[in-house]
């Protein structure tokens, strides 16, 4: 990896394997190393962090919403319904 006037290219030269070089900003490189695993390449950390994940189920997806009055009320709602 190279520095270059406050941007980071990296150079994976693999051997099987065919490579591209990018350039990002020292901001993207910085947020990407945070979450880039110990052992893990910057190649594997991008793979990782895109990957498409299986589908979950409602309950996952309700999971990551924000807080929301009028979804809960209408979540009450139907739980009444489906317990008569």
């Amino acid at each position: 990896m190279v520095k270059v006037k406050g941007t980071y290219v990296y150079y994976n030269f693999g051997v099987d394997m065919s490579h591209k070089t990018i350039t990002i900003s020292e901001e993207a490189y910085t947020a990407l190393a945070s979450l880039k695993q110990k052992h893990e390449s910057f190649t594997e950390a991008i793979l990782r962090l895109t990957r498409k994940k299986s589908r979950g189920t409602l309950l996952d997806y309700v999971k990551f919403l924000e807080p929301d009055e009028e979804f809960a009320e209408i979540m009450d709602e139907i739980v009444k319904e489906r317990e008569k």
